[in-house]
């Protein structure tokens, strides 16, 4: 695909979470982005970068991270400048990294019209996937919107949030949001999807600067402040002792519930390119090859007898042996084995929380 970039667009890769759900694979020592996997020979970051390179110019490209984490973005990520690698100091949810990010941008090009994107996502029909995203942006350059991209629904889904949307157009292929709903129980998945009008959170945010920076002075306004008594030290090489002073003020909130759900210019294009959020060890198992008993295997050296529809990873020097389990997820790391049945993998930051009280820290 050949387009025209456009000099106002950029991309923000979110790279600061740990992971916790993809535990133990996934460390706070090095997160699932920083990892490959699906055993594909690139990480998650390097694919969702990857995927903004053909629409989107390179000195466009942003990647927000941990500052722990900073080494492994600069690895994995070579031919982007460092410069366009920005650290937080501490984990403050969305928030207030985007609130960072828009003024940031905003004080460089007035015009910015962001992507937000998480570092997390398996899209296969990459090509599909950003014409989708060329329309939410010129969508949003001309009209004060926050737009996101909903994932047409498969099945219900207890593991993503749902978007409700009016049925009447407002563009071409978009419509106004009537609702947000955190990850709801299997009954009213069900009823969600029967009826037609929801559709999976992707959590891709697409919004000129200062739409969402209005957005965040009239919901968020303390955090508004907080960036705004600061911003003249952004762009400068003082920013980075200016983030040290702001950050232990911000609150700890994600963009969605602060802005998203309660902002009334929020519009969805219901979407279709081969998504799924590697959340979870059962998203991940949905998008693993499987034998012909429904066991994803990941490794060299596993032997599974009598075993149906487990998730299976192991280091590829030790064997496995896995006999007459169903429906199990079981990781083997060299400090950790996990265990666990597939319909109680929500439970895993649990069992992390007893690690923790119980164990050396090394282990999370």
């Amino acid at each position: 695909m050949s387009v025209e970039k456009n000099d106002h667009h950029y991309v923000i890769i979110l790279a600061g979470g740990i992971g916790s759900r993809l535990w133990p694979k996934s460390l706070i020592a090095k997160p699932k982005q920083f990892l490959d996997i699906l055993n594909i020979g690139k990480t998650l970051i390097q694919q969702t970068y990857e995927r903004f390179v053909p629409f989107i110019k390179k000195e466009n490209i942003f990647v927000i991270t941990h500052q722990d984490y900073l080494r492994f973005a600069q690895q994995q990520l070579p031919d982007l400048a460092i410069e366009n690698i920005l650290v937080e100091p501490s984990r403050k949810s969305t928030a207030p990294c985007v609130t960072y990010i828009s003024m940031k941008l905003m004080a460089r090009d007035p015009e910015a019209n962001l992507i937000i994107a998480p570092s997390d996502h398996i899209i296969f029909d990459t090509e599909v996937f950003s014409q989708f995203v060329l329309t939410a942006l010129d969508f949003s350059a001309h009209l004060n919107s926050l737009v996101t991209l909903g994932i047409k629904p498969l099945y219900p889904n207890t593991g993503y949030g749902y978007i409700q949307y009016e049925t009447r157009e407002v563009a071409s292929d978009i419509y106004k949001v009537k609702t947000f709903t955190e990850k709801p129980n299997l009954e009213l998945a069900k009823v969600f999807i029967e009826s037609g009008e929801f559709l999976w959170n992707s959590g891709i945010f697409i919004w000129r600067a200062k739409s969402v920076l209005k957005a965040i002075e009239k919901h968020l306004p303390e955090l508004y402040e907080i960036f705004d008594a600061e911003k003249e030290y952004l762009n400068t090489p003082q920013e980075r002792e200016a983030l040290d002073r702001i950050y232990p003020l911000c609150t700890n909130i994600s963009i969605d519930f602060a802005i998203m759900e309660k902002s009334e210019n929020v519009y969805v294009i219901p979407s279709s390119f081969g998504w799924s959020d590697l959340g979870t060890w059962n998203s991940t198992y949905e998008n693993l090859e499987k034998d012909y008993l429904g066991n994803a295997v990941h490794g060299k050296h596993i032997l599974v007898i009598d075993a149906t529809k487990c998730m299976i990873s192991a280091n590829n020097n030790k064997l496995v042996v896995l006999q007459g389990l169903d429906d199990f997820i079981v990781i083997d790391t060299p400090e950790t084995l996990l265990v666990c049945k597939k319909d109680k993998e929500q439970e895993i930051k649990d069992y992390i929380a007893e690690v923790k009280r119980n164990f050396d820290e090394d282990y999370l």
